[in-house]
């Protein structure tokens, strides 16, 4: 993964995703993260803490990376 990409998760996010930060960068809704996270079809790994839901700058970079190379035509498959 790119760590361009990493840096900059990290500088904007922190080191963890909340759902709500998820849904902004992605723009998809946070009910649909959750219903994807639920049926376990969301792409990208999450973690429970607390009663709250995270992902971490690594596996979100990692995401977005995969992404970039599929849409470039590099083949990749998405994490």
């Amino acid at each position: 993964m790119s760590l361009l990409t990493q840096a900059y998760l990290l500088e904007q996010y922190g080191p963890r995703l909340s759902v709500a930060q998820l849904a902004s960068l992605l723009d998809i809704a946070e009910g649909t993260i959750r219903n994807q996270v639920s049926a376990r079809a969301f792409p990208i790994h999450t973690y429970s803490e607390g009663g709250r839901r995270f992902a971490s700058y690594q596996a979100v970079a990692e995401y977005l990376d995969a992404m970039d190379s599929a849409a470039r035509g590099r083949g990749l498959k998405a994490a």
